[in-house]
Protein backbone atom coordinates (compact mmCIF):
# COMPACT_ATOMS: atom_id res chain seq x y z
CA UNK A 1 0.00 0.00 0.00
CA UNK A 2 1.34 3.44 -1.24
CA UNK A 3 2.27 5.92 1.37
CA UNK A 4 0.08 8.50 -0.95
CA UNK A 5 -3.04 8.79 -3.43
CA UNK A 6 -2.16 10.46 -7.13
CA UNK A 7 -3.92 11.43 -10.21
CA UNK A 8 -2.64 13.49 -13.21
CA UNK A 9 -4.98 16.10 -13.91
CA UNK A 10 -4.77 18.28 -17.32
CA UNK A 11 -5.41 22.24 -16.92
CA UNK A 12 -3.44 25.39 -16.03
CA UNK A 13 -1.48 25.06 -12.44
CA UNK A 14 -3.81 27.26 -10.60
CA UNK A 15 -6.83 26.48 -12.40
CA UNK A 16 -6.01 22.81 -10.85
CA UNK A 17 -4.98 24.30 -7.23
CA UNK A 18 -9.23 25.67 -7.37
CA UNK A 19 -10.25 22.17 -8.63
CA UNK A 20 -8.49 20.38 -5.64
CA UNK A 21 -9.44 22.85 -3.24
CA UNK A 22 -13.36 22.76 -4.31
CA UNK A 23 -12.95 19.00 -4.37
CA UNK A 24 -11.65 18.80 -0.90
CA UNK A 25 -14.37 21.36 0.15
CA UNK A 26 -16.95 18.91 -0.84
CA UNK A 27 -15.36 16.21 1.64
CA UNK A 28 -15.72 18.78 4.49
CA UNK A 29 -11.88 19.76 4.12
CA UNK A 30 -10.72 23.58 4.87
CA UNK A 31 -7.26 24.36 3.29
CA UNK A 32 -5.92 25.50 6.31
CA UNK A 33 -1.85 26.23 4.52
CA UNK A 34 -1.21 26.85 0.88
CA UNK A 35 2.60 26.54 0.80
CA UNK A 36 4.03 27.74 -2.10
CA UNK A 37 7.23 25.80 -2.56
CA UNK A 38 8.73 26.88 -5.99
CA UNK A 39 8.13 30.51 -4.30
CA UNK A 40 9.89 30.04 -1.16
CA UNK A 41 13.30 28.14 -2.75
CA UNK A 42 13.16 31.10 -5.11
CA UNK A 43 13.07 33.80 -2.36
CA UNK A 44 14.84 31.75 0.11
CA UNK A 45 17.64 30.04 -2.01
CA UNK A 46 17.44 31.60 -5.61
CA UNK A 47 16.72 28.45 -7.09
CA UNK A 48 14.47 28.04 -9.96
CA UNK A 49 12.25 25.12 -9.19
CA UNK A 50 8.96 23.73 -10.85
CA UNK A 51 5.48 24.34 -9.91
CA UNK A 52 5.10 23.12 -6.31
CA UNK A 53 2.36 23.81 -3.94
CA UNK A 54 1.51 22.26 -0.12
CA UNK A 55 -2.24 22.37 0.93
CA UNK A 56 -2.76 21.08 3.99
CA UNK A 57 -6.17 19.91 4.33
CA UNK A 58 -8.52 20.03 7.55
CA UNK A 59 -11.78 17.84 8.14
CA UNK A 60 -12.64 20.07 11.65
CA UNK A 61 -14.80 16.72 12.66
CA UNK A 62 -11.87 13.99 12.41
CA UNK A 63 -9.50 16.37 13.43
CA UNK A 64 -11.54 16.32 16.83
CA UNK A 65 -12.12 12.83 17.18
CA UNK A 66 -8.22 12.14 16.26
CA UNK A 67 -7.20 15.21 18.93
CA UNK A 68 -9.67 13.06 21.26
CA UNK A 69 -7.74 9.38 21.10
CA UNK A 70 -4.80 10.66 20.40
CA UNK A 71 -3.21 13.81 21.46
CA UNK A 72 -0.03 13.88 20.43
CA UNK A 73 -1.29 13.38 16.89
CA UNK A 74 -1.24 17.09 15.72
CA UNK A 75 2.41 16.48 15.07
CA UNK A 76 0.62 14.71 11.86
CA UNK A 77 -1.89 17.43 11.20
CA UNK A 78 -2.88 18.59 8.53
CA UNK A 79 -3.38 16.34 5.74
CA UNK A 80 -1.20 17.25 3.01
CA UNK A 81 -2.01 17.29 -0.80
CA UNK A 82 0.83 18.24 -3.22
CA UNK A 83 0.05 19.66 -6.72
CA UNK A 84 3.13 19.97 -9.25
CA UNK A 85 3.59 21.04 -12.99
CA UNK A 86 5.14 18.20 -14.29
CA UNK A 87 4.34 19.43 -17.84
CA UNK A 88 2.35 22.24 -19.64
CA UNK A 89 -0.93 21.91 -18.96
CA UNK A 90 -0.19 18.46 -16.92
CA UNK A 91 -0.40 18.73 -12.92
CA UNK A 92 0.18 15.51 -10.47
CA UNK A 93 -2.30 15.67 -7.56
CA UNK A 94 -1.09 13.37 -4.50
CA UNK A 95 -2.64 13.10 -0.95
CA UNK A 96 -1.62 11.59 1.90
CA UNK A 97 -2.96 7.93 2.61
CA UNK A 98 -3.97 8.82 6.36
CA UNK A 99 -3.56 4.92 7.50
CA UNK A 100 0.15 4.71 6.02
CA UNK A 101 0.85 7.82 7.94
CA UNK A 102 -0.90 6.66 11.57
CA UNK A 103 0.27 3.06 11.14
CA UNK A 104 3.14 4.01 13.43
CA UNK A 105 1.33 5.47 16.02
CA UNK A 106 -0.17 1.87 17.20
CA UNK A 107 -3.64 3.25 17.97
CA UNK A 108 -6.57 0.65 16.23
CA UNK A 109 -9.26 3.77 16.94
CA UNK A 110 -6.97 6.21 15.59
CA UNK A 111 -6.54 3.62 12.58
CA UNK A 112 -10.13 3.94 12.17
CA UNK A 113 -10.49 7.62 11.43
CA UNK A 114 -7.98 7.23 9.41
CA UNK A 115 -9.32 4.62 7.40
CA UNK A 116 -12.57 7.12 7.09
CA UNK A 117 -10.60 10.05 6.41
CA UNK A 118 -8.41 7.73 3.60
CA UNK A 119 -11.79 7.80 1.69
CA UNK A 120 -12.56 10.67 1.64
CA UNK A 121 -8.90 11.43 0.37
CA UNK A 122 -9.53 9.27 -2.46
CA UNK A 123 -12.78 10.16 -3.31
CA UNK A 124 -10.83 14.13 -3.89
CA UNK A 125 -8.53 11.97 -6.21
CA UNK A 126 -11.32 9.81 -7.95
CA UNK A 127 -12.86 13.42 -8.79
CA UNK A 128 -10.07 14.92 -10.41
CA UNK A 129 -8.83 11.39 -12.42
CA UNK A 130 -12.69 11.74 -13.98
CA UNK A 131 -12.74 15.18 -15.39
Amino acid sequence: MSFYYGTIVNGDFESVVEKVSAELQKEGFGVLANIDIQGALKKKLGVDFRKYRILGACNPPFAIQALAVEDKIGTMLPCNVVLQEIADGKVEVAAVNPVQSMIGVGNDELLKIAEQIGEKLQRVIQALSSE
